[in-house]
Parts: structure tokens; C-alpha cells; sequence
């Protein structure tokens, strides 16, 4: 399979790295199965983060007291605002993980570049752990891309982590040719658009034009894992067809949509806005009667309890106007409950 080499890291990946976000939600022996699994088949990078509640946990559990940590690169994230949070959330990384030392330790999508004398400390404290053997590189995740700019150009990182798939804007793939000009490591999460790209193939096939990004897959499900254990051996390429499905969910999709990122999150009226401001893409792409449940129709009304307090707006990473994306898929959920909508 082809590989890749994280910049200045020296890190090499086949270019099919493990999402371990989604094993939140499975067991402990489910996780541990699809963990192993997938670095039986050839994956040896792993990523997670403090945040994604037991994720760490289960990485612990499948590699952690086994011979096989020095084999695997496992990239982690901390979503601290302050050295002390930073030097606690590390901690508590390596006891779950049951490591001594995590390969890629990242800033956890921060609003601004952390940078020395910044006055947070967070960048010292980053360097403090290189220097005690407890990270081996130093990275930085982000949706916003005049931060991901930023970091690429202080020359302070060694690894970026950014939503990268078919949708890319012209602004993302510029940012993918900064970071080779930089020797910057690119990790390209949301390759599926958290769902919106429903073809791993294409998504496959798009990604491989670019020799220096490793695309994160999030894998729940064994069904998942299997469909891109596939591409170790045989590898999707561009092809006429998925030229032609590309063109035409850029078509459908490029433009004002959620990426389901769920940084507006929490919401002060408990919508659970990721989602359901999403949904009409959603249901359309991968209709499933899950998205017409009694639970999920309780979910898309709670939009009629928006306070309009503008809270998700402020903090979406993309500057979409989410209030009005809400009242959007709320009217085509009616209509399609209502069967004015064929699916």
C-alpha cells in the first residue's frame, strides 16, 4: 500500500490511518477486536484524543501492555486552556493509554495558535513534555483555517490536523500544498464529511492524489473497518466514474452546509445542532429509517425551541448562520414526514 511521511516527524503511515473517535460507543471487547484487527491488517496509526471519553481507554486496552506499542503511532489531543489543564490532561493520556510517552501530542482544535510567550504557557508546556521524553512531536488540530494557516507558518508544529475530502474548498487544497512547502505533516480528518460522503472509494480515490496527507478514517463498526482494510491491497484510483460522483456531490454539497464538526455544541435549548442541521443532506444521502424515528422527530423539533440567543453562530468554526440552517432541514423534515418529499 502506499505510504506516507508525516513531514519532519520521520513518522511513516500506510495511507489508511484508524479514527478511534467512534469506539466510544462500542464495548471494551468490540473496541479491542476492531483495534487489533486493523493492526493485523497493516494500520499503525491511531488516533484519538482526552476528549472522546474512553477512547484512550480502549487504545490502552488493545495495545498498551502488548509488545506491539513500539509498532503503532498513536497521536493524541488535548483540549486544555492552561499548562496546568495541559500537564493534567497529559497525565491522565498516558494512564489510559497505559504508555510512557504519546508519538504526536496536538492542541485540541484551539481558537488561537498557541505560541511561547503567548501568556498561556501551553506551547512551553508542550515543549517542557518533548524535553522529558513524554511526546514525541508536537501538533495542532483545527477548523478554522486562519488558525491551521497560522500554525503552519510559525514553523512551532510538526504535524496539522484539518477536514480534508472531495468538498474541499480551493482555500483547503492551498492549505495542503503550505503544509508540503513547510514539511508540516497532514492528517486529514472528516474525509467523509462526517457522513455526507457516502462512497469510501471516491473519498479514497481523491485523497490519494495528494502524496503528503494521511486521511483518518473513524471506524465503529467491523463492516467499516473491512471496507477500508480492502484498499491495503487495492487501492481506489481516480477513475471517469468517481470524476463523475465527485463532480456531482460538489455540485449537491458545496456551500453552506454543516460539517457536523459539533463545536456549536452544547446547545442552551438542548438541540442537538450537529445533526439536525444536517439533516436534509443526511436523509437524502443515506436514507435509513433511523432519521424518521419517534426519537429522532423529537429531536428535529426541538428546533422550534431555538432561543435565537446566536450562541452556535458565534462558534461555528465556518461562519455559517446555524439558526437559519436549522429552520431549513426543519421545514424539509415536515415535508417529508408529510410525504410532500420522495426520498
Amino acid at each position: 500500500m502506499t505510504t506516507v511521511t508525516l513531514g519532519t516527524t520521520g513518522i511513516v503511515s500506510p495511507k489508511n490511518a484508524f479514527g478511534a473517535l467512534p469506539v466510544q460507543r462500542v464495548d471494551d471487547a468490540y473496541a479491542v477486536r476492531l483495534l487489533r484487527k486493523a493492526y493485523d491488517a497493516g494500520i499503525t496509526f491511531f488516533d484519538t484524543a482526552r476528549a472522546y471519553s474512553d477512547s484512550e481507554h480502549k487504545l490502552g486496552l488493545a495495545f498498551g501492555k502488548t509488545g506491539l506499542r513500539k509498532h503503532i503511532t498513536i497521536a493524541t489531543k488535548t483540549g486544555a486552556r492552561t499548562a496546568e489543564n495541559f500537564w493534567r490532561d497529559l497525565e491522565k493520556s498516558l494512564t489510559e493509554l497505559k504508555t510512557d510517552y504519546v508519538d504526536i501530542y496536538q492542541f485540541h482544535n484551539p481558537a488561537f495558535c498557541p505560541k511561547p510567550g503567548d501568556g498561556t504557557g501551553l506551547y512551553e508546556a508542550m515543549l517542557s513534555a518533548k524535553e522529558q521524553g513524554m511526546i514525541r512531536h508536537i501538533g495542532i488540530t483545527n477548523h478554522r483555517l486562519y488558525v491551521a494557516e497560522e500554525a503552519v507558518k510559525s514553523g512551532l508544529y510538526e504535524t496539522l490536523q484539518f477536514p480534508f475530502c472531495y468538498l474541499a474548498s480551493e482555500k483547503d487544497i492551498a492549505l495542503v500544498e503550505l503544509c508540503r512547502e513547510h514539511n508540516i505533516g497532514f492528517i486529514a480528518m472528516k474525509a467523509l464529511s462526517g457522513g455526507l460522503i457516502t462512497k469510501s472509494d471516491a473519498a479514497y480515490a481523491y485523497l490519494a492524489q495528494y502524496d503528503n496527507v494521511l486521511p483518518i478514517w473513524g471506524v465503529q463498526r467491523e463492516s467499516e473497518l473491512d471496507e477500508f482494510l480492502s484498499y491495503m491491497e487495492n487501492e481506489p484510483r481516480m477513475t471517469e466514474e468517481i470524476a463523475a460522483l465527485i463532480a456531482s456531490d460538489r455540485e449537491a454539497l458545496v456551500g453552506e452546509f454543516c460539517r457536523g464538526c459539533g463545536y456549536c455544541m452544547p446547545c442552551p435549548a438542548d438541540i442537538e445542532i450537529n445533526n439536525c442541521a444536517r439533516m436534509a443532506q443526511l436523509i437524502r444521502r443515506s436514507p435509513s429509517k433511523n432519521w424518521l424515528t419517534e426519537e429522532s422527530q423529537a429531536k428535529m423539533m426541538k428546533i422550534k425551541d431555538c432561543l435565537h440567543c446566536g450562541a452556535c453562530a458565534k462558534k461555528c468554526p465556518y461562519g455559517l448562520d446555524t439558526p437559519a440552517l436549522l429552520a431549513r432541514n426543519l421545514e424539509d423534515y415536515e415535508n417529508i414526514l408529510a410525504g410532500k418529499v420522495e426520498l
